[in-house]
């Protein structure tokens, strides 16, 4: 039984102009009747929204991305009514591999490849879909929006200037390992309203625009050895006024010139600039990071953070063993609130300039 299908044999043209997105879907659907490969080869292909589905699909290209610029396998949005370019609701088990997708700024709230059950469990099972060595951005919405998820993986991925996070999740059980999040306005990762078991680590996550991690509700996460630099917010906010986080461990990461902000502006409350924010903890524990002030790159723009730790208003939870080297402007540690039970020490560190 034939189960590898080239999008040419179907009438795909990759010219960036020529609508691809019925030849595309053609060799999707075949796919979906026998856990079936999609091959893309390099090009640069206009489609609309596509669906992926059925059991152990994938979406293979070839990625060859950089930094700057996307790779040789290129799915480009033609169509600003669209909702996502990719639907991967009810594909379980599927991969996006290699490839590069490209919102090209169209629409309001598209999201690059997007996950929707109406209710938890939705679809029965665990969807574990992967997303591995992908280059997605330039989405109005979310680079990956996946709500109500049950169970997936984003690996050696770069999720990049979107109107939204680059990736947002409502959902549990998540490996998010090794990926590049830079530049996207509502946050390297944006949790819903509960986010659980997740493990991430060693990521880049850097000049996002509303923070680095921003986790208001959920419990059980392993967050170590990421790279935070530059967030235009706290680097991690862990909690929230009305959420709770349950079980967090945050070890091993570097936290650089966090909490900035642009010269012209200044925050609406003091906390956002700052490395990490825990409030309504219990049983977290922040120990071993490392923390340091700083300004944009080329030594312009305005120092950051204010403010180092703020621990408020937690339970039994410890902070314990980071290094605040010229760690803030101002405070490296607040506490405040209610905190039963926690354990604050052996945390060293020098307020910038003193």
């Amino acid at each position: 039984m034939k189960n590898q299908f080239d999008i040419l044999d179907f009438g795909a043209i990759g010219d960036g102009i020529t609508d691809s997105t019925a030849a595309v879907q053609a060799a999707l659907d075949a796919a979906a009747d026998c856990y079936g490969t999609v091959l893309v080869p390099p090009g640069r292909y206009a489609v609309g929204k596509l669906r992926m589905h059925g059991q152990g699909v994938s979406l293979v290209g070839r990625s060859a991305w950089s930094f700057r610029s996307d790779g040789a396998s290129i799915f480009e949005l033609n169509d600003p009514a669209a909702d996502c370019m990719i639907d991967i609701s009810g594909a379980f088990g599927g991969t996006i591999s290699g490839m590069c997708l490209n919102g090209k700024g169209l629409g309001e709230n598209i999201h690059g490849v997007k996950l929707w059950w109406p209710e938890y469990n939705g679809g029965a099972e665990e969807d574990t879909p992967t997303i591995d060595d992908c280059r997605i951005g330039r989405f109005s919405g979310d680079a990956l929006h996946f709500e109500h998820v049950w169970c997936f993986s984003v690996r050696h991925s770069m999720l990049h200037h979107s109107g939204g996070a680059g990736l947002y999740i409502d959902g549990w059980d998540a490996f998010i390992i090794d990926n590049w999040f830079t530049g996207n306005r509502m946050g390297g990762i944006l949790g819903g309203p509960v986010v659980a078991s997740i493990t991430c680590t060693g990521n880049r996550v850097e000049w996002n625009r509303r923070g680095g991690f921003i986790l208001p509700n959920g419990d059980s996460y392993n967050i170590t050895g990421n790279f935070f630099d530059r967030s235009f917010g706290p680097a991690l906010e862990l909690g929230s006024e009305k959420g709770k986080v349950m079980t967090a461990t945050v070890t091993g990461n570097i936290f650089r010139r966090s909490g900035a902000r642009r010269e012209e502006e200044s925050f609406a409350i003091s906390e956002h600039s700052s490395h990490v924010w825990m409030r309504n903890c219990d049983g977290a524990t922040l120990a071993g990071n490392s923390m340091r002030v700083g300004q944009n790159d080329g030594g312009v723009g305005v120092w950051s953070p204010d403010l180092g730790i703020i621990l408020e208003n937690c339970r039994y939870s410890t902070v314990h063993g980071n290094t605040m080297f010229e760690g803030a402007m101002k405070e490296n540690l607040v506490v405040r609130g209610e905190n039963p039970g926690c354990l604050v020490e052996g945390n060293t560190g020098t307020i910038y300039g003193k």
